[in-house]
Order: C-alpha cells, then structure tokens, then sequence
C-alpha cells in the first residue's frame, strides 16, 4: 500500500482535511473551512474602534461604528493596506433623538438594527465557491433576528451597491477612520 507522509487511506485524507482547517485559523477565525463568516464575540472590548459614521435618515440611519482587529490597524498604518485575514466589523444602530445639557435636537445610539462583518482574502481563496467572497474580502451580515448566522446571498447584490464609491480604496470608506492614521 503507498505511503503519503507515513498516512495510508483514510489517515491521509483526514490529515488533509486536519491540515485545511488549520490553515484557515491562521488566515481568520472568524472563518470555517467553507467560508462561512462568524461574527467576533465581544469585538467591542477586543478590536479597536476606528470612528463612527452618522447617517440622519434612509434604509441605513442611525449610527454606524467601525472595528478593526489591532493587529490589522498596525499593519494598515505600516504599509496602507489591510492585511489578509483582517476582520472588520461595522455595528450600526438606531438613533434617538433628545434635549440634553450639551443642546437640543442631541442624537444618540439604541438597539442594533444590524451588524456588518468583512474578512480581507487578498488571495481569493474562497471566490467562486462562497457566494459571500469576492473583489479581495468576504462580506457578512448579521441581523437581531438571523440567528448568528450571515443573511448575505450574492456580495455583488447584497453588499457592493453601498462599497462601489470605496472601489479605488479596497472597497473601504477609509476616511471615516482615524485611527488608521494615528500615530
């Protein structure tokens, strides 16, 4: 019988299959072996805040803050690129409105009306076998009522409309974070 490694049969084929997970935990794990995005536990306690967006009315108002794993945000401020396995997470929420000490008409952040999750795959790895991967990242989104599980079907229809005016930037209103360029 060949011999693979000292594997025969069965053995080799789960060590490959051993071995192709573990290569995809060092790219992300926020990332199984099919591509399927998993939302960051706590991400607002272990990632780094990149800056807020406020959208005052339309299908995507309210509050919009931005996350970055750190070790992507020191990269990115080293090189100006978002390194490969990088997680970014954009958790938006409804606003209110009220009168407060600091003046009238002061808005603020509720309840989560949706929470968007991008992986960067510069190597595509999983382009035309996930329908959630494609133009170097992996797109997700979480709903209250999804589950824990992403509701994106097609990147090209679910998510590119709003990235399309980011396309030169790696699809990432980079100007709206900061922190990307502190020092």
């Amino acid at each position: 019988m060949n011999k693979i490694g000292g594997f025969t049969g069965a053995a080799l084929i789960a060590s490959c299959a051993v071995l192709s997970v573990q290569a995809d935990e060092k790219f992300s794990t926020q990332v199984d072996a099919k591509g399927t995005i998993a939302l960051p536990e706590d991400f607002r306690a272990t990632m780094s805040h990149l800056g807020s967006w406020f959208v005052p009315s339309g299908e995507a108002s309210g509050f919009h803050d931005v996350y970055l794993d750190s070790e992507a945000v020191t990269a990115f401020r080293k090189t100006g690129k978002f390194p490969d396995g990088a997680v970014m997470v954009k958790e938006l929420r409804h606003a209110k409105v009220g009168n407060y000490t600091t003046g009238a008409g002061v808005s603020h952040a509720t309840d989560i009306k949706q929470t968007f999750v991008m992986v960067k795959d510069s190597t595509n790895r999983y382009a035309g076998k996930n329908p959630a991967w494609g133009e170097g990242w992996g797109w997700a989104l979480f709903t209250p009522d999804s589950a824990g599980k992403s509701v994106v079907t097609d990147y090209r229809i679910d998510c590119l409309g709003c990235h399309a005016p980011a396309k030169a930037k790696d699809w990432i209103y980079t100007e709206g974070y900061p922190t990307l360029g502190a020092k």
